[in-house]
């Protein structure tokens, strides 16, 4: 199994990548200072600590991995002309299933080949079972969060300001000195003076949690001072109904605001709820982030919740860009405001499953990224009524590796600015605006889930000119925004955490 590795370069994300024609094409001059390219399946620092005598007997290695791996990872997966599998670090998820697709549908362009031509599905399961029962048994664990990093333009030091949070999912800031952060689970938490507060506050409204549905987004209103309002995003349920004989729950985004009264949630008002019978229950894609725009309008997303033909039906809210105003109206200028059957406050359509969004702060255009399913996560340019072609078009296959669509283009439908195959699974995003890292101001920070990373994108008009990884494998990136102080605010799911990047002296 192969996949891109350099000797001598820890920083591998931090080579420069140029997008033309959505191809990535490598700045050729670290290839030039480095003679020899090795490609490997996992990138990490190779600090396993393991032996021979650690790794499993010839009769426990699956007779696949002898055929197929052995050669390039070694037989006791320490890594021959590629890297060790026994490092704790995964380029690809490390969850089973990621490896599963990694093993299966390959990443040919950094080296990986498919194996699913040549492996059932039950020798792939074993072959993915078997690394991460090699892991466990050995007690190889994911390296711990780095002290500092290093990216082409700065030093970094990086401290974790919260930790022990159950599957956090975004935060925002109320003032320097307080923030708040949403836990998926129900809970809505404060950060006092870079302290997480042991209590969650009182009385937020009752969320229906369920897969990836929870307690959401959180965003502090712009004027909060004189309007100290608090805006949510949650899965929203209905009572429980029988599908196929099995229970299950309708729900959708809905969107509420209220006020902090010392720990307790007060004033509530509902900005938008969806028609019922619009509702869905699958367990998934439910958006949800918020933003502002200058002139003080809001706009949220709400995913497909599986439902992927929903997205280009004006007549539902899933697979939308919605805009509101501040209190719940709907501005008379959106553009289905006045068609018949639509959701008034739909902004745009075809949107798969947008979990980023952003507000340039020069230009005020909205920005955009979308989950895709394997491959094609979308950065799209946010404008009224436009629709950005999901699924009837895009970038991607289906999990299981069927073909969604065999069109990436159609007229009317939006090209993205910039998409991702494969997937880093996109979610939070924020053009960063600080003292702090004066030469990334305007740049974009995007969050990622599975790649366990965060990508610093230079955005010029409207074409992505320049991309940098300047986090790694520190977590699952749920959410990233600049603070009040110019730092760098990260929210990580496994772990639990929120991380402060700011510049080492």
């Amino acid at each position: 199994m192969l996949c891109l590795q350099i000797f001598g370069i820890d920083h591998i994300s931090f080579q420069p990548i140029f997008k033309d024609n959505n191809k990535m094409i490598k700045n050729a001059l670290p290839i030039i200072a480095i003679p020899v390219l090795v490609f490997s399946f996992i990138l990490g620092s190779c600090t396993s600590k393991t032996t021979s005598n650690d790794i499993a007997t010839v009769g426990e290695i699956p007779e696949t991995f002898t055929k197929l791996c052995a050669s390039c990872h070694g037989n006791d997966l320490k890594g021959e002309i590629s890297q060790s599998l026994l490092d704790g670090s995964w380029q690809f998820g490390s969850r089973k299933g990621d490896i599963m697709r990694s093993i299966k549908f390959g990443y040919p362009h950094h080296g990986m080949p498919a194996w699913g031509e040549i492996l059932t599905n039950a020798e792939i399961d074993s072959l993915a079972s078997f690394l991460m029962r090699e892991e466990e048994r050995l007690g190889i664990s994911k390296p711990p969060i780095p002290d500092t990093l290093e990216t082409q333009d700065y030093k970094i030091k990086v401290d974790v300001v919260a930790e022990g949070l159950d599957v956090p999912w975004a935060i925002d800031f109320i003032n320097p000195d307080r923030a708040l952060i949403t836990e998926r689970s129900g809970g809505l938490r404060i950060m006092e003076n870079g302290k997480l507060l042991p209590d969650a506050v009182e009385g937020i409204p009752q969320v229906h949690v369920s897969g990836q549905g929870g307690l959401l987004d959180v965003a502090i209103d712009p004027n909060y001072e004189s309007e100290p309002w608090i805006y949510l995003a949650f899965s929203h349920g209905l009572d429980t109904v029988l599908v196929e004989g099995k229970e299950a729950v309708p729900a959708m985004t809905s969107l509420v605001r209220g006020k902090l009264v010392g720990n307790t949630w007060s004033d509530q008002e509902v900005l938008f709820e969806a028609p019922h019978e619009t509702y869905k229950t699958a367990p998934y894609h439910f958006g949800c982030r918020i933003v502002f725009d200058p002139e003080g309008y809001l706009y949220f997303s709400i995913g497909d919740r599986g439902t992927m033909e929903d997205a280009q039906d004006i007549n539902v809210p899933n697979g939308k860009i919605h805009r509101i105003h501040k209190d719940g109206r709907v501005p008379k200028t959106n553009p289905f405001y006045t068609t018949p059957g639509a959701i008034k406050s739909i902004y745009s359509y075809g949107n798969r499953n947008a979990q980023g969004l952003a507000v340039h702060p020069e230009t005020g255009q909205v920005w955009e990224t979308e989950h895709g399913p394997m491959g094609g996560d979308e950065l799209n340019l946010i404008s009224p009524g436009h629709n950005y072609g999901w699924p009837e078009i895009c970038y991607c296959i289906n999990y299981n590796g069927d073909s969604i669509t065999e069109f990436t283009h159609k007229e009317g439908m939006q090209q993205p600015i910039f998409y991702w195959r494969p997937s880093i699974a996109t979610c939070g995003l924020d053009f960063y605006s600080g003292d702090v890292f004066p030469k990334w101001n305007n740049k974009l920070l995007v969050g990622a889930l599975r790649m366990q990373e965060i990508q610093l994108l230079d955005i010029e008009k409207d074409r992505m000119m320049y991309r940098q990884t300047i986090l790694k494998n520190a977590g699952r990136v749920r959410d990233v925004t600049t603070g009040p102080d110019g730092a760098i605010y990260v929210v990580l799911n496994e772990p639990g955490s929120v991380l402060r990047l700011s510049q080492l002296p």
